[in-house]
């Protein structure tokens, strides 16, 4: 499974309140807050078992004509074409897909269209968790508490495979 880098207009407003959280003034160290955005970020959704930023992503998926939900939620489209031969997506943001043969399939998911449009928790999470990056670059030190404390309400599990 593949994703999307995250957009640009998400990382910059990131970068922006990492930098206003840690009262940094200039933008000497704006590459390094931006590459800690990206990472927290991706470690936000690996937390939260949820793409937090919409974008697309493309999964391999086997030949099967059962349903096979999509690894990534939640999902908002799913294009649909060879080898793929029906689409669902659920109230929750579960896709389906049937596949007539091995194939990749391609699918939007995510919970925000930007930044702006994260849940505030989410959003301070990844910004504290770049502080916290930022401040102990030389050192090995576990990340705060209370970041998995603010996204532990977002979080999805899923304990065995999905089936319809």
């Amino acid at each position: 499974m593949t994703a999307s880098p995250f957009p640009a207009a998400t990382i910059g407003p990131a970068r922006d309140a990492a930098r206003g959280h840690l009262r940094i003034t200039g933008t000497d160290e704006d590459a390094t807050i931006e590459r800690l955005c990206a990472t927290a970020l991706s470690l936000a959704e690996a937390f939260t078992g949820t793409a937090l930023i919409a974008r697309p992503h493309v999964a391999a998926m086997a030949k099967d004509a059962a349903w096979r939900a999509l690894p990534v939620l939640p999902v908002r489209s799913i294009v649909a074409g060879p080898p793929v031969t029906a689409i669902d997506i659920d109230v929750d943001g579960t896709g389906w897909v049937r596949m007539a043969a091995a194939g990749e399939v391609g699918f939007v998911a995510g919970v925000a269209d930007d930044w702006a449009a994260l849940p505030p928790a989410v959003a301070h999470g990844v910004i504290v968790l770049v502080a916290h990056l930022f401040d102990t670059r030389e050192r090995d030190v576990a990340p705060p508490m209370a970041v998995g404390a603010l996204w532990r309400p977002w979080r999805r599990m899923r304990l065995g495979e999905v089936r319809r």
